[in-house]
C-alpha cells in the first residue's frame, strides 16, 4: 500500500483529487456527520472584539443558532456588560484597545460575580504562547481567526454541559511524564 492509499485510507476521503477539480469541492469532512449541540435558546453571549466584523460575524453566527449575543468594541466596556447582563459566555479579543484581553480575563477571574463565566479567548496571532498564557489565567478555549462557523460552534460545544448550559471546562493537568514523580520514604 502506497503513502497516498495510506492517506486515503486514514482521512477517509480521496488521496487525489482530479486536476479539473477545484480544491474546495473536495468532500466534506466527517463534521458534517454529526449533529451540532447549541446552547438551549436564548443563551448570552458576550462577544468583546474591536473590529466590527468579527463582532457581525459572530453574531450572524451565533444568532442564526438561537443565541442572544451582546457585543462590545473594548475590554472596559465588556467588563461593565459582564456584570450587568450577567451572559452564559464570552468570546475576548487578545489585542483590544486600552485593557487588553488578558488583563480582562484576570478581571474575569477575581471578580466574585463573574469568575465562573466560560471564557473563549480569540487572537490573529499564530503563537501558541498566547493560548499557553490564556489558559494559564483562565481562559476555558482558545479560537484563532480568522475562524469558520464550524468552528466557532465547536469550540462552544466543548463548554456545553448535558443541559445545553455554558460551563467552564475541568481545569487542564499536566501530561503524566510532564507531572512531578512523588516518592515516599519511609524512615528506618
Amino acid at each position: 500500500m502506497g503513502i497516498l492509499d495510506q492517506l486515503k485510507a486514514l482521512f477517509g476521503r480521496p488521496a487525489m483529487v482530479p486536476a479539473s477539480q477545484p480544491l474546495s469541492a473536495a468532500p466534506a469532512p466527517e463534521r458534517r456527520l454529526h449533529p451540532r449541540l447549541n446552547a438551549r435558546d436564548g443563551t448570552r453571549v458576550l462577544i468583546i472584539d474591536d473590529s466590527k466584523t468579527v463582532l457581525a460575524v459572530l453574531r450572524k453566527f451565533l444568532r442564526s443558532a438561537g443565541y442572544e449575543t451582546i457585543e462590545c468594541l473594548d475590554a472596559e466596556s465588556g467588563l461593565v456588560a459582564l456584570r450587568e447582563q450577567k451572559p452564559e459566555l464570552v468570546f475576548l479579543d487578545i489585542m483590544l484597545p486600552g485593557m487588553n484581553g488578558f488583563a480582562a480575563l484576570r478581571a474575569i477571574r477575581r471578580d466574585p460575580q463573574t469568575r465562573g463565566t466560560p471564557v473563549i479567548m480569540m487572537s490573529g496571532n499564530e503563537q501558541a504562547m498566547e493560548q499557553f498564557f490564556g489558559t494559564r489565567i483562565g481562559a476555558d478555549d482558545f479560537m484563532k481567526k480568522p475562524f469558520s462557523r464550524h468552528e466557532v460552534f465547536f469550540h462552544v460545544e466543548r463548554l456545553l454541559d448535558e443541559e445545553g448550559i455554558p460551563r467552564r471546562a475541568a481545569p487542564r493537568t499536566a501530561a503524566p511524564h510532564l507531572q512531578p514523580e512523588i516518592r515516599v520514604v519511609r524512615a528506618a
